[in-house]
């Protein structure tokens, strides 16, 4: 620790820092717009100017910029002295000059670090009188609006883009005009696009998705929720106004998703205000209003030992453990396909049982050697690949240490990382979005991914098994990742689901294993498909094919069906079958589907927006999210529907389930494996001097008008007894638990990044009141070394192996409900390579019959040279993916 002196006063502070960065961790409102704590210091906007003295006796001292100078031992500065004052109020005057003074019509106002930097350097009157520059607005695609004339070109945008990996983004210099945007319109590539809208400080980067159905910001109500589109659990606040979701932001959580989310938690808000939501129950095509459908499903569930229940690796932990209890744990499903069931348990098994750490997103950030193991990670998991992409700079943070520059020195940090970045490997069948940063890309089948990592565990480890009829190729690679891996620090290996071969999870174990054997810094990082399947494989249960078979062979016959559609999970055939068998099909969801299509009775469920419930991440981190509102029409959580069905049933188990936080209780209780959920979340009694914390921000404004059309009177705002959050502005406005922290606002602090400094320990540190999530296992260290080393890929005459091909937009079930990211997302199709397109006669375009075991999907044809020979990538089939990897034959189909 260092002193440094701020106004004649004493602190200690971290010398490894900036003095912007120590400012804001101590307290001080300081004003910035260049300077990002996941981007450091570049001194762009001059606007953290303060006055450095060189001792007590400097009576004159010099003007410094405070994110570009070192908070080093006996550091004298002043923030309060009129030169430094002065200094600051010039700068934002000359930044000001063109802008437009638009804010009563920016969708930024309210929320916008422009405003107030501005009040806060006490700028308030415009003295220019000159014609502003302007500049022509791009369209950027469905989901970023551009307003050019509002930059005040501090270069955010642009170095957010490359730390994202994108490269259709620049700043185009001609004089004193600088222009961020596209060579030419049109949408923007990167997947995480949308995080303009909250890294810029103005209005020029803006949710378009928000302007579609816009409100104030200081009207929107928002709750802590977790994001339900793929397996990180990245933290995210949802925001309403009437009954409507308007938009996501980022919710800061130090360990998971730090400031950024992915465009696919961000825009997937959509399929909660679509067409396809089921806003009423229905029984055999008849609406129901609540007590005739809660009586329906009572009826229909009167007899556990008729029926079969499948659960949902999408649905919360307590609604899966509430139909667990109605059904029996002998008849509930987990709702995930053989398959995708037995990859997660060799995912789990490598992750619980295993030697390696186990790494939040912020711990995978610090790995300076990466292998990714046949997962596409830029699509199945976009934040992680984002974490991943920045390890490359781990080798130029050590370089730039050894000459004495300071980590936060970005410029020059990142010339170095220009020569020098950490070794990063990826094995996958296809190519992926990390390949530009790469030491190797390697493209292989399945089979032969999971002999290269074999053969890398027994490099680094002759312990392991070795891989017999090893090709020289693969020797070759497999010993220098094994080098690479071996002389790291931090060396962290990523695997998943994706691939669809558990023996690749097997290899990627393998390697961390050895690797941990000698160095207990090593990390193993696993993807899973949705946001609760590490939750639903660590309750349990069969699998759905079993769960099927049930119906079909007549020991059940009504089927419940919890926020899952089943042909998407096995054969149409198969399902169809087992639902003809049922003699009831009872289906609860909040979005329509091919299973809600068929189902006798449909119960309206709640998703993120409208429930409440647990979620275990791929770390198994458990999370709770929070309800944004009560629906209007008989809309109720899945569990909430469950657990009344038992009530109306007069089954003793559910005696003591008045709230959520009862029903946690008991899931954890009941299922050793999930001990620990109930840590989560604070609980629903949860008080900061008796109040609760709120959902609305105290600008809040409208509430007794919003309903004006109906009637004159201000009706009673709803309570919530399931958790410790009020619907209003009356409560608690201050910093709580993370948790519940549905929003970050301070006083002179409105846009949501940046108030997170006042929340914080320190700058870019952990929430000062406690991070949200429990977890709930570590790595136990007795494993042994997996075997089954796979065949070496040898396709027979006329052979093909199909494997799933992914893409972040459109291939997920709830967000392909989001108009602005089908706008995004390709079309289903096949991939072969340009030569195999050859052999097979075909042309781009064409349509193409992939058959496997009777079962068959036909899709137009792409190229997709980086293909290996006799591989067939698939997307856009759900329920034939689930069966892939495997041989099938292909051919072009009739016309």
């Amino acid at each position: 620790m260092a002193t440094i002196y701020i106004d004649n006063q004493p602190f200690e502070v971290n010398p490894d820092n900036n003095l912007l960065h120590e400012c804001l961790s101590l307290g001080f409102n300081l004003p910035y717009f260049c300077w990002h704590p996941a981007m450091h210091s570049v001194g762009a906007c001059r606007q953290c100017a303060v006055t450095q003295y060189k001792d007590e006796n400097d009576e004159h001292g010099r003007i410094v910029m405070a994110c570009m100078t070192p908070a080093a031992e006996g550091t004298r500065i002043a923030l309060k002295d009129e030169q430094s004052r002065t200094f600051r109020k010039t700068i934002i005057e000359w930044l000001m000059l063109n802008h437009p003074h638009d804010c009563p019509v920016c969708e930024e106002g309210g929320e916008c670090h422009l405003q107030d930097m501005t009040v806060m350097t006490g700028h308030c009157f415009r003295r220019t009188r000159f014609p502003k520059r302007t500049y022509r607005n791009q369209n950027l695609g469905p989901c970023i609006g551009h307003e050019m004339n509002r930059c005040i070109q501090c270069y955010r945008c642009v170095r957010f883009y490359q730390y994202a990996g994108g490269h259709d983004l620049e700043a185009f210099h001609i004089h004193d005009n600088v222009y961020f945007g596209r060579v030419h319109d049109g949408t923007l590539e990167s997947e995480f696009s949308g995080n303009l809208a909250e890294v810029c400080p103005t209005g020029v980067f803006t949710d378009k998705t928000l302007g579609e159905h816009y409100t104030r910001k200081w009207d929107i109500r928002a709750a802590p929720s977790i994001c339900h589109h793929c397996g990180l659990g990245c933290n995210i606040s949802p925001g309403e106004r009437y009954g409507e979701v308007r938009r996501i932001v980022n919710r800061y959580n130090h360990d998971v998703n730090g400031y950024f989310i992915c465009d696919r938690g961000r825009y997937g808000y959509q399929f909660a205000n679509s067409t396809a939501r089921i806003r009423r129950s229905r029984f055999e095509g008849e609406q129901l209003d609540h007590d005739d459908a809660l009586a329906r499903l009572a009826t229909l569930t009167v007899d556990p030992h008729r029926l079969v229940g499948i659960g949902s690796p999408r649905a919360s932990l307590e609604a899966n453990f509430a139909l667990r209890t109605l059904v029996g744990a002998e008849r509930f499903s987990h709702g995930m396909a053989r398959p995708e069931a037995a990859l997660l348990d060799a995912a789990l098994g490598a992750l619980r049982d295993g030697k390696a750490r186990l790494p939040t997103l912020k711990q995978t950030e610090q790995a300076d050697a990466v292998l990714v193991l046949g997962e596409d990670v830029s699509n199945t998991a976009p934040r992680l690949a984002l974490a991943l992409r920045q390890t490359v700079r781990s080798k130029s943070y050590d370089i730039a240490r050894e000459l004495g520059i300071d980590y936060w020195h970005d410029s020059s940090v990142r010339d170095i990382g220009t020569h020098f970045q950490s070794p990063f490997f990826v094995a996958t069948a296809a190519a992926t979005r990390l390949d530009d940063v790469t030491v190797n890309a390697l493209r292989l089948a399945p089979q032969d991914i999971a002999r290269l990592g074999f053969a890398i565990a027994h490099a680094i480890d002759a312990d392991a098994p070795a891989v017999p009829d090893l090709d020289d190729a693969t020797r070759t690679s497999a010993d220098r990742i094994a080098a690479v891996l071996k002389e790291a620090k931090r060396p962290l290996v990523v695997s998943g689901t994706g691939c669809g071969d558990a023996a690749v999870v097997n290899a990627a174990a393998n390697i961390a294993d050895a690797l941990a054997a000698t160095n207990g810094e090593t990390m193993l990082n696993m993807v899973v498909p949705e946001c609760n399947s590490m939750g639903a494989i660590l309750a349990g249960g069969m699998d759905v094919e079993a769960a099927l078979e049930t119906l079909r062979n007549g020991d059940a016959d009504t089927l419940v069906v919890l926020e899952n559609d089943l042909f998407r999970r096995a054969d149409a055939v198969a399902v169809t079958a087992a639902l003809d068998a049922a003699a009831y099909v009872v289906a609860l969801d909040g979005i329509e589907g091919n299973t809600t299509a068929v189902a006798d009775l449909v119960l309206a469920t709640g998703t993120f927006a409208e429930a409440d419930g647990t979620l275990v991440n791929n770390e198994g981190r458990a999370q709770r999210f929070f309800r944004l509102f009560e629906p209007e029409t008989d809309i109720r959580a899945g569990w909430e529907w469950l657990r009344d069905a038992l009530r109306a049933n007069g089954r003793d188990e559910v005696r003591g389930w008045h709230q959520l936080d009862q029903l946690t209780v008991a899931c954890a209780q009941a299922l050793p494996t999930l001990a620990g959920i109930e840590d989560a979340a604070v609980a629903s009694d949860y008080r900061i001097a008796g109040s609760k914390a709120v959902r609305e921000p105290m600008r809040y404004s409208g509430r007794t008008a919003m309903l004006a059309n109906r009637t004159i009177h201000e009706p009673k705002p709803p309570e919530d007894a399931d958790s410790a959050l009020s619907y209003t502005m009356e409560g608690y406005q201050g910093p709580v638990p993370g948790s519940i922290q549905s929003f970050f606002w301070a006083p002179g602090w409105n846009s949501n990044q940046q108030a997170v400094n006042k929340f914080q320990d320190e700058i870019a540190g952990t929430l000062a009141a406690g991070e949200s999530g429990k977890r709930l296992f570590e790595p136990r260290g007795g494993r042994g070394f997996a075997d089954g080393i796979p065949a070496r890929f040898t396709p027979g005459h006329g052979e093909w192996l199909a494997v799933p091909l992914h893409h972040v937009f459109g291939t997920e079930e709830l967000s392909r409900h989001a108009p602005a990211l089908q706008a995004r997302a390709p079309a289903a199709h096949v991939a072969v390579n340009a030569e195999a397109a050859e052999r097979l006669g075909v042309a781009d375009g064409a349509k193409i019959e992939v058959a496997i075991d009777g079962a068959s999907c036909t899709l137009p044809l792409r190229i997709a040279p980086e293909l290996p020979g006799h591989v067939v990538g698939v997307l856009g089939a759900p329920a034939f993916s689930v069966r892939l990897p495997a041989v099938v034959s292909i051919r072009e189909a009739a016309p």
